[in-house]
């Protein structure tokens, strides 16, 4: 019951319709838990079929494929640092750290974002995912 008028009122939560055993908000966050998720959502049958799922499971893949690159992007750059005595070991340090953390704090704020039913999309990588979901 709606408290102002008075009347019932039956706005479901977007993008959180049931599929199979659990919620698309549910299964959109846990595509985000590692890669495996993400593909098994992709081939088990209720939640392929879902839009919202399909998306967060692809921006996963994305995501997961952008940190391997950025990584061997990063091994290289430290290789070279490596001839730079004291400073060169700890710029490559001071880069693997600043990577990490920004690639935990983007995976947090996916996960809460797919928590929450949005479909929250990263600058690049969404688009790409948006076009897959929506094929």
């Amino acid at each position: 019951m709606c408290a102002a008028c008075s009347s019932k009122s039956s706005a479901a939560a977007p993008s959180t319709a049931s599929t199979g055993g659990m919620t698309d908000n549910v299964a959109g966050m846990l595509a985000y838990v590692t890669i495996i998720p993400a593909i098994l959502f992709l081939v088990i049958e209720p939640y392929n079929k879902s839009r919202f799922v399909r998306f967060h499971c692809f921006q996963n893949i994305f995501l997961h494929v952008a940190a391997i690159v950025l990584w061997v992007g990063l091994a290289i750059v430290a290789a070279v640092l490596a001839f730079i005595p004291i400073l060169g070991h700890l710029v490559a340090f001071l880069l693997w750290m600043t990577l990490s953390l920004g690639l935990f704090i983007v995976w947090i704020v996916l996960l809460l974002k797919a928590n929450q039913g949005q479909m929250f999309k990263l600058p690049v990588i969404g688009d790409l995912a948006e076009k897959q979901a929506n094929a």
